[in-house]
């Protein structure tokens, strides 16, 4: 039966301009008294639907997806939603068994593991059967849909009808989110939803990274079909097939006024005369999208300048040669002491510091101007609200430090109770309202699999499971972005290319809006403009050695988002992947950046996947080089931006290690990653630490290793691994100062208990050691400050700050949501002053910094910086800690660090206590193989 409500009066009621004054209790209540009449379903089709006979899992599979598979409500579920707190059938189901995992892992238990996750065996029991659909009326698949969790369960006797279902399916639960994320793919967000300045940042975001034209996206399609065979045959009529099950679904839910609400309110529809349309799908919609995502989530590299700057500011302070020792030393390229996914010893160099540096091109001190993205600003465009955006999302861009995410925990047969494998893995894609990805099951002709995949991009699972196997990711970060300095000629806007003075492509955007009852941002507009060269987007001007220079940024992925979809159907291919061998092979067609990771009933296996370019000889790959032949990739075409790339054998790879983990740590020994702050301490040591004590314990379970995860959830990096060390160093004296003396009591016993940052009870809303907590929080930036920048600086600290951010406490504004974005602790300066304090305290430090900073380097002067920067912080309110935002009011700790589903659509969900875990998650654990 259809899932959706349509074709009630409420339905097509028009909403007044001013929605959310409009909803007052006692209107909103006539409306509905007057207006909701019962609703009428078709009667569920009978089903037999048995669990299928290719799952390998025996129950034993399991996966979540807050806050729930239903992401598209009418205009009356938002009006109820909005008014009364009403949730949609199935749009918050998946939210409290995740929230509550939190307060209860520390007694999980194998019987209790679906308590907190679905079963996520293939098939519907016919007595689970919520719905049976036939989309479009067609006879080759059929969508069923559980009523636990209301997962479309997408059965086709064809490939075609598959992919039609999988298409329709998505747009059931999906399409204004899909429709959202289309336009900021062509950085045209604002001018579809609003101009309200999280939509701008948005799009500009995106835009500068991926500045494509309608024909590149096209292009993209047409390369990637012609360069796989008979694959991309495949690929291209998988995606056309799914595209008309999309447009299938706009057709019959515009008809039947049961489209997305969020048409309504954003001004495209009329909900008396429903006149206004929704756009169709077009394939090249798919490549807008998948740009979006692999920006996202799989463009490791860049921030060469940011790191020139850095050197530079280096080489001021200290001369050239121990300004460059110095600059080497927290950059931690290839750190001794750091995390490892490939732990065994095994070396992939990629990216390693030349003997001698080649073709370097280091800007001119003072020099450096950012290239303008947004320009003939009018209105709402024009504030400083705006304009900070902006800012926000240009450094968001051009950042090396890019929000990875995501968690892997895999432990080898070996160790475990069962025999058997057992993984605990998925991506921290942040949250939001609809969730960016959702959850299928799909199974036809050369499909067979279940899990969560981008909405508008589920013609494939992308991240979940197949009959027999599991497979999940994280983000990798090696360094696929080079920055090149393109010498100017005639103007501005011409450049040397080999030789011939060259123009500039110029591409622009053009966006306005006006308010909304959706978003009521006052009329603006704007027009980004990009200046693209064979070497990619210009994104900063400066000058070097006296001559006029642009400095752009070349990706390996550019203009190839749509080659990774080779990949993702091998995934979902029974066919073809049959062991760790062939998982590695698929994966290896995925040139995204990303640590891969398989489980079956025998095997474990890891591949760290992305299209490494083969850089020159002698080239840095950490700094700007000259753009020219000497030191471009090797075998590098401008036209295609192909090259030649690293062969699979030197990415780093594994079959059968004793265990895996990974939380965006460093791959391997010699493989470099583009980020800053792979060093001693990292949050993969969280999990690391934890899943090396049960290895070494083995008899290793499901819930077992759940909990180890859980754990390293709640835990506060900062706390667990560099506290004690700061506390020795305190505590290397007899504290006499009582302010000092009671803030170093809270945190010991903080430590004591774990280190957690954990409710009293479950919905508490209050920590546990809540005042330890709050002067840590307040500590760590001045502890910091107070260590470093006396000895490197103002300028230089202020450098490596840009760098490297100092902190990323769950308080923070960080994340591709800002703040409440739950994933915490990925990038900080915890090595640094992890390696620092040990090296005051007379330990052993292996890639230790340069020199000691804490107080010149002697263990008193350091202690008194301590001791200061702790009386300063405990004296500081929980207000002044937690200042509020538009989600808390000052003071609330526990709010200040709760995630928040942010709202990108009509549908309100509420807080969740704070997990530093995966948004999607799976725990298997399979029992047999074919």
């Amino acid at each position: 039966m259809p899932r959706r409500t349509p074709r009630t009066a409420l339905d097509r009621q028009r909403t007044p301009r001013r929605f959310p004054k409009f909803l007052g209790a006692a209107s909103i209540c006539a409306l509905i008294a007057a207006l909701l009449s019962p609703l009428t379903q078709a009667a569920a089709a009978d089903s037999t639907t048995a669990l299928a006979a290719n799952d390998y899992c025996g129950g034993q599979c399991s996966d979540i997806l807050p806050p729930g598979q239903n992401g598209n409500a009418t205009l009356a579920q938002i009006l109820l939603n909005q008014a009364f707190g009403i949730q949609p059938d199935h749009a918050e189901d998946q939210l409290g068994p995740y929230n509550n995992l939190a307060s209860g892992a520390a007694t999980l238990t194998d019987a209790k593991i679906n308590d907190f996750f679905n079963d996520a065996s293939f098939g519907v029991a016919s007595d689970q059967v919520a719905s049976s659909t036939a989309p479009g009326g067609r006879t080759d698949v059929t969508i069923v849909r559980d009523k636990k969790t209301g997962v479309p369960h997408i059965t086709g006797t064809t490939r075609y009808g598959t992919e039609y279902g999988a298409g329709y399916a998505a747009a059931q639960d999906r399409l204004w989110l899909m429709d959202v994320f289309r336009h900021v793919g062509r950085g045209q967000l604002t001018s579809f939803a609003g101009g309200a300045s999280s939509n701008q940042g948005l799009e500009q975001e995106f835009w500068r990274n991926a500045p494509y034209t309608e024909a590149d996206l096209q292009t993209q399609i047409d390369n990637a079909i012609a360069n796989n065979g008979a694959r991309g045959q495949q690929a291209l009529a998988d995606a056309n097939a799914y595209i008309d099950g999309i447009n299938a679904y706009i057709d019959a839910s515009d008809s039947g006024r049961y489209f997305p609400g969020e048409y309504v309110l954003t001004g495209h529809k009329d909900s008396i005369t429903n006149a206004g349309t929704i756009d169709h799908f077009k394939i090249t919609d798919l490549v807008a999208l998948a740009s979006v995502i692999g920006s996202l989530f799989g463009s490791g590299g860049g921030g060469e300048v940011n790191n020139a700057l850095s050197l530079l500011a280096a080489q001021s302070k200290y001369g050239v040669t121990e300004g460059t020792k110095v600059w080497e030393s927290f950059r931690e390229r290839n750190d001794p002491e750091a995390v490892l996914t490939v732990h065994n010893g095994e070396s992939f160099p990629y990216a390693s510091k030349p003997d001698t540096a080649q073709g370097e091109a280091l800007p001119d001190a003072g020099s450096v101007t950012q290239e303008p993205l947004v320009y003939d600003r009018t209105g709402s465009a024009a504030t400083a609200t705006a304009t900070g955006a902006s800012a926000t999302a240009a450094a968001t861009t051009l950042t090396s430090a890019k929000r990875g995410m995501s968690n892997a925990l895999v432990v080898s047969g070996k160790y475990t109770a069962s025999g058997h494998p057992i993984a605990v893995f998925g991506p921290q894609t942040g949250y939001f309202a609809p969730q960016l990805l959702m959850l299928q099951e799909i199974q036809g002709p050369g499909l067979s699999a279940r899990g969560a995949s981008f909405a508008g991009l589920s013609m494939y699972v992308e991240l979940g499971r197949g009959q027999d196997y599991s497979w999940s990711a994280t983000t990798s970060g090696q360094d696929i972005i080079d920055t090149y300095a393109v010498e100017l000629c005639q103007d501005d806007y011409h450049y040397l290319y080999h030789g011939t003075c060259t123009a500039m492509d110029k591409v622009e955007r053009t966006n306005s809006w006006k308010p909304t009852t959706a978003d009521g941002t006052a009329a603006g507009s704007y027009r980004m403009q990009v200046y693209r060269t064979k070497y990619g987007p210009v994104e900063y001007r400066a000058t070097v050695g006296g001559k006029k220079v642009a400095y752009t940024t070349l990706r390996s992925s550019y203009l190839h988002e749509a080659d990774s979809i080779i990949g993702f159907q091998m995934l979902n291919d029974p066919d073809y992947v049959k062991s760790p061998g062939t998982f590695q092979s698929a994966v290896q067609h995925i040139n995204y950046t990303f640590n891969w990771f398989y489980a079956d009933s025998s095997h474990t296996a890891y591949y760290n996947s992305g299209d490494n370019p083969v850089r020159a000889a002698g080239v840095d790959a950490e700094f700007p080089v000259w753009a020219q032949a000497a030191y471009e990739w090797r075998n590098w075409d401008p036209t295609t931006n192909t090259a030649s790339y690293t062969p699979p054998s030197a990415h780093p790879n594994s079959i059968d290690q004793d265990y895996y983990i990974s939380w965006n740590n460093k791959q391997a020994k010699d493989y470099t990653t583009a980020p800053w702050g792979a060093g001693s301490v990292h949050r993969g040591n969280l999990l690391e630490d934890r899943v090396k004590k049960l290895v070494a314990a083995g008899g290793v379970t499901r819930s077992s290793l759940t909990r180890a995860m859980a754990d390293a959830a709640l835990a506060d990096l900062r706390a667990e691994d560099v506290l004690p060390k700061l506390l020795k160093v305190i505590n290397s004296s007899t504290v006499t100062d009582t302010t000092a003396a009671a803030a170093v009591t809270k945190l010991s016993d903080w430590v004591t208990a774990g280190a957690k940052r954990k409710e009293t009870s479950a919905g508490s809303k209050a920590y546990a050691n809540a005042d330890a907590i709050r002067i840590l929080d307040a500590w760590w930036p001045l502890l910091v400050k107070a260590e470093f920048e006396p000895g490197l600086g103002t300028d230089l600290y202020t450098a490596f700050s840009s760098n490297l951010p100092i902190d990323e406490s769950p308080s923070a504004a960080h994340g591709p949501t800002g703040a409440h974005a739950g994933s915490s602790f990925q990038y900080g300066w915890w090595s640094y002053v992890d390696k620092d304090i040990r090296a005051v305290l007379g330990e052993s430090v292996q890639g230790g910094l340069s020199q000691k900073y804490c107080g010149g380097g002697t263990l008193s002067a350091c202690r008194d910086a301590l001791i200061s920067t702790l009386k300063t912080a405990a004296g500081l309110t929980a207000a002044q800690v937690y200042p509020g935002d538009d989600q808390c009011s000052a003071g609330d700790q526990w709010c200040a660090d709760s995630i928040v589903q942010r709202t990108l659509g009509g549908i309100k969900h509420g807080k969740i206590t704070w997990q530093n875990r995966p948004t999607y998650q799976q725990v298997v654990e399979y029992t047999s193989h074919r």
